[in-house]
């Protein structure tokens, strides 16, 4: 090995990787078994990955050393060299694609997800696939069949989730990039309680096909990085519009391209309202401030603005999501696929029986919830009038963006909180009280880290928010910020080589 050491590709980005790479510093071969080697070292207390994937790494490895040999790695595509892993809702041929519930625990991918495939069309290094809440039912990654995911930063404190893996892979070194999904903060929220930059872009600006859905009008695929520069290169390559998911769009978007240009005349929106929201504490309340005077001090002008709807967001959100969740895990029947539990004489009690069984005590409340609302009687009672409500707040957020180019807002109302310290399903769901509007509305929002809290000294993530298909806004906001807060560092415990120890 070259100048690089194996404990070193954890604290790379993926303009040093692929610089190195080019240099020949060192090998893409050396990159993978460095990397699959330090989650072998740190997953055995942190349980982000699931399943690691070894000979696909090896075999990305070989084509990516290859054009280095050829001259052609600036052929390969932004993510070349880089260690990439997928949350595991994100089907993989030939991998496990479990969506971290007993109901799916032998299923075994036959095909790939768009999002996956591209990223390591890209030039990315497969590690492997993350842990989350089942299926993405949470805000804790607590909710997980196979074990809960702690925090790098304090491994008595949980990720966020539902894409808890993702986030906690990335704020460990154990991958440059990862992808997660979000539905209504999924990304966001955890990405700021392990500090990365986490990116919901625009609803349609990613392929959801391959995706295990949660709420089909929701969901969204992002990444996880420890730089803007390394997430605006991730959604080069998975963003763009795919054949196979009608809802996606051909963007034509470069994300990097004005990542350079600083935020001299733009607008940022404040929200007083999200400000001034109980339960918003004082430590993440000062960083957001604290942002938007940064903001102000390189040339932004910040700008009041009202989002008078988006306290109904939460209450329309608990009516939208448990529908469509409900009818998407509809298909986990026991009978096609999903875990089928033995010795029933009829299918009717087979079916009970695996459904019970099979799903978590989360999934069950939402599919029961989802049921109920979408029953003769109630539907016209709550799934209706929510559906107003969705569009009420897409019109409040039309209207702010008439006077801003970007929002400045909180991503979660703490920072990360111990294991069972929140047990209340209701106040776990108020973890999303930022984040789910976005959703509703379709707008692109991520979360930049900021440093640490005063009081828990545990990171905290500012979001910002741009209008629908204008990604580019809040990445070129973001960037601005990271020139005062500087790269998301990794996690103390698992920098410089280190694993946890």
């Amino acid at each position: 090995m070259g100048a690089a050491s194996a404990s070193a590709f954890g604290a790379m980005g993926a303009r040093e990787i692929r610089a190195g790479l080019a240099a020949k510093d060192f090998s893409a071969r050396e990159v993978a078994e460095g990397s699959l080697a330090r989650i072998e070292a740190a997953n055995k207390d942190l349980n982000a990955f699931l399943e690691t994937t070894g000979q696909l790494a090896l075999d990305a490895a070989a084509r990516i050393d290859a054009a280095v040999a050829a001259g052609t790695l600036d052929e390969l595509g932004p993510l070349a060299g880089a260690p990439v892993a997928f949350k595991d809702n994100m089907n993989l041929a030939g991998t496990h694609t479990t969506c971290s519930s007993k109901m799916l625990e032998n299923y075994v991918s036959p095909f790939t997800a768009t999002c996956v495939e591209r990223a390591i069309a890209a030039g990315g290094i497969p590690l492997g696939k993350l842990n989350m809440d089942e299926f993405a039912f949470g805000s804790s990654t607590e909710t997980s069949a196979f074990g809960p995911t702690k925090n790098p930063w304090d491994v008595t404190c949980v990720p966020g989730g539902s894409s808890g893996g993702s986030a906690a892979a990335v704020a460990a070194g154990l991958a440059t990039v990862t992808l997660g999904s979000d539905t209504g903060g999924s990304i966001r929220q955890p990405g700021s309680f392990c500090g990365t930059v986490a990116v919901k872009p625009t609803y349609g600006v990613v392929s959801r096909f391959g995706v295990v859905a949660f709420g089909s009008s929701l969901d969204q695929v992002g990444p996880f990085a420890r730089s803007v520069e390394d997430a605006a290169l991730a959604m080069n390559a998975i963003a763009g519009r795919d054949v196979r998911d009608c809802t996606s769009q051909d963007v034509g978007t470069d994300f990097t391209a004005n990542l350079a240009e600083g935020v001299r005349g733009m607008r940022i929106g404040v929200v007083p309202a999200f400000m001034e929201a109980k339960g918003l504490t004082p430590e993440v309340k000062a960083k957001v401030e604290e942002a938007a005077e940064h903001l102000r001090a390189l040339g932004a002008e910040l700008v009041e603005v009202e989002l008078p709807n988006a306290q109904a967001a939460m209450s329309a959100y608990y009516v939208l999501g448990p529908c469509e969740a409900f009818s998407n895990l509809a298909r986990f029947d026991s009978v096609r696929y999903g875990y089928c539990d033995p010795g029933h004489k009829d299918l009717g009690s087979q079916y009970e029986a695996s459904r019970a069984i099979g799903f978590g005590p989360e999934t069950r409340r939402r599919v029961m919830l989802g049921s109920y609302l979408l029953s003769a009687g109630v539907y016209d009672t709550y799934y209706y009038p929510a559906q107003q409500v969705r569009t009420l707040i897409t019109q409040d957020y039309a209207r702010a963006y008439e006077q801003v180019d970007c929002i400045l807002a909180p991503v979660s109302p703490r920072t990360s909180f111990k294991f069972g310290e929140v047990s209340d399903p209701t106040d776990m769901y108020l973890s999303d009280m930022f984040t789910i509007s976005i959703n509703i509305a379709g707008n692109g929002g991520m979360s930049l880290p900021a440093g640490l809290g005063a009081d828990t000294h545990l990171p905290v993530g500012v979001q910002l928010i741009s209008p629908a298909f204008k990604d580019e806004n809040m990445f070129r906001a973001a960037a601005a910020l990271e020139t005062v807060y500087g790269p998301a560092p990794v996690a103390p415990a698992y920098a410089d080589g280190k694993a946890g120890e």
